[in-house]
Order: structure tokens, then C-alpha cells, then sequence
């Protein structure tokens, strides 16, 4: 019989296992794993592209039930070389993921990530859709242009007009008719001058934007613009928009037939201005097996009212969804 590891643990959530793991390209990924070995495996995709897994993510899943892997994708959290954009783009995360999975054994394991992480969890599912048990989505993100143009070009100057105004107003008046073009070249530019602030104001009106009822609806234009500590997400977003995520046109949609017969939930805030519920209704129109659960009240952030329970509600349902011979790491059979 496998070991549970939870019981007996001062911490049932603190990590079976931590360490770093070389997926090659001169990247080491931090990797770790909770629950108890012989439970579902189960994946854990952080959003950005750019941020990290961070310990209250290992409490989305039962350690009694699961047994889950977390890691920080290249250039992200604890991952190195920090901030790396080198030989990092989508086909390299799905890649990642492979060896990693590969790592612990699994046969299949079921996927949960939010919006990048939801992108992530797609684009690996309709790639090696033989190794995906389930998914569970929240704030589903097709990573196109014109989602990221609709946020933040439409949305945005309709709900936080004079927050817009804050954000137009950094770049000069030639370059407000393409605002996130002028945006991602100032942040990938190699003049600290243009792209700390561009950074500062991308990464503050992302936030207000995610968030259903945020502290502040202002940019507060002496920080953006002072010599403060620059986020790191904002550089690797810019890295893959500019890119296109790395995909084909509309290549998620397209491509959504190769997720039948995998069982899914998509957890969607009713007031999502980043990623609305329309996207999660275009691929449930796709993806037949695939349940819609909105959360009345909430935003974009996993921590709005009622998303963060949403979201573990749907990882416990769609594992039991999971035929019982898919359930177990197959070395506990």
C-alpha cells in the first residue's frame, strides 16, 4: 500500500517534496508535490504568464485525496534563471510539463490552472489529450490579441474611464491609438527609463482590472513613474503577447475537439473584465464534457468572494468524474 502522507503531518498541505528539476535550455524549475502519494495526480498551472505557485495554492486540493505537483515555469517564481524569456514559449512549457510528469510516474493526471495557467492547461490538454484525466478552469483565457485588447482597450475605458486616462497618459499621444503595442515595446526595451514605468502602470491597471471590487481605481502616477522595484510579470507577459502566445490564431477554439470525452469544469466570475464568461461559453460550445459554474459577485482573481471555494468545489468534482481506473498513481496499484 502507497504511504499516505498526510497523516501523521504537523501540516497536511507542507510539500511530500521540493527541489529543483533541469528541463534543459539552461532551466531549472522549482517543483514540488503535497498530498499523499498513490491519491490523483493532479497539476497545478499559476497564471501570468510570469508570476508563481504559491503555498496557498497546495490547499486547492485534498491532501487525503490528491497527490499534486506545483511548479513555477521558466523564468517564474522560484524557477531559474529568473526572468529568463530565453527558449521559453508555450511549446517549451507543454514540454516542461511532460517531464514532469513523466518524473512522478504518472499516467495521467488532471490539469487546474486560472487564466494563463487556464491557456496552459488547454494547450497541454489538446496536445496530449491521452494524458489528461480531467481539467478545471477559472477565468478562461485563450491567450489572442483581441482578448487582451478587449480588457484593456475596451473594457477598461468603459468601467474605469478616468483609470484609462492614467494608463493612456504615460505614452505619447501618437502612440494611444495602439496602446498595448507602445506598452509591450516600452517593457521589453532595454531603457530602464521606458520600461520601469511602463511595467509599474501595466502591472497596477492588470490588477484593478482583475479584481471585482479593488482599493484603488487610480494609477498613482509618482509611484509609476519613481525609481521603484519593477514587477516581474509584466516582462514575461509582454514576452508572450507580443508573441502571440506562441499559437495560431484562434488555435484553442479551433482545436477544442480534441478535448472530448475529458470530463471539466470552467469556473467563471460573472463580472470578469479581463476574461469574461463569453470566452468560457465560446469553448463550452466546443468542448461538449465541459460544465460552466459561474460565481455571482466575483471578478478575475482567484480571491474575489466565493471564486476560491468555487474553484476547490470543482477540483473535488471533477476528480470523482475521473473513471475510477484513472484516479490512482499507478504505482500504487
Amino acid at each position: 500500500m502507497a504511504p499516505d502522507a498526510g497523516h501523521g503531518r504537523t501540516d497536511p498541505f507542507a510539500p511530500l517534496t521540493s527541489e529543483p528539476f533541469a528541463v534543459g535550455d539552461g532551466h531549472e524549475l522549482h517543483v514540488e508535490s503535497v498530498g499523499r502519494e498513490g491519491g490523483i495526480p493532479a497539476v497545478y498551472l499559476h497564471g501570468g504568464p510570469g508570476s508563481g505557485c504559491q503555498p496557498d495554492h497546495r490547499r486547492l486540493f485534498d491532501p487525503e485525496r490528491f497527490h499534486a505537483v506545483l511548479f513555477d515555469q521558466r523564468g517564474c517564481g522560484r524557477s531559474r534563471p529568473q526572468g529568463s524569456r530565453d527558449n521559453n514559449t508555450l511549446p517549451h512549457l507543454i514540454a516542461d510539463m511532460e517531464m514532469i510528469r513523466e518524473k512522478f510516474g504518472f499516467e495521467r493526471w488532471m490539469l487546474v490552472g486560472g487564466s494563463w495557467g487556464a491557456t496552459l492547461a488547454l494547450a497541454y490538454a489538446q496536445a496530449h489529450p491521452d494524458r489528461v484525466s480531467g481539467i478545471v478552469l477559472r477565468a478562461t483565457f485563450l491567450g489572442t490579441y483581441e482578448e487582451i485588447e478587449a480588457g484593456f482597450c475596451q473594457r477598461l475605458p468603459c468601467f474605469y474611464p478616468a483609470l484609462s486616462a492614467d494608463f493612456l497618459s504615460l505614452l505619447p499621444e501618437a502612440e494611444r491609438n495602439r496602446p498595448l503595442d507602445a506598452y509591450w515595446r516600452r517593457i521589453l526595451s532595454d531603457d530602464v527609463a521606458a520600461h520601469g514605468p511602463a511595467a509599474r502602470a501595466w502591472h497596477d491597471t492588470e490588477r484593478i482590472l482583475s479584481e471585482h471590487a479593488p482599493s484603488r481605481t487610480r494609477l498613482d502616477l509618482a509611484a509609476v513613474n519613481s525609481g521603484a522595484a519593477r514587477p516581474a510579470t509584466p516582462f514575461m507577459e509582454a514576452h508572450y503577447f507580443v508573441n502571440d502566445c506562441f499559437m495560431r490564431p484562434n488555435q484553442l477554439l479551433d482545436e477544442a475537439g480534441k478535448l472530448a470525452g475529458i470530463p471539466g469544469i470552467i469556473v467563471q466570475g460573472r463580472y470578469d473584465l479581463l476574461c469574461p464568461p463569453a470566452t468560457a461559453q465560446a469553448l463550452a460550445t466546443r468542448w461538449t464534457n465541459g460544465e460552466i459554474r459561474i460565481v455571482e459577485g466575483a471578478g478575475h482573481t482567484l480571491y474575489d468572494p466565493g471564486m476560491r471555494n468555487a474553484v476547490m468545489k470543482a477540483v473535488a468534482d471533477v476528480a470523482s468524474r475521473i473513471p475510477l481506473a484513472l484516479r490512482t498513481d499507478p504505482r500504487a496499484r
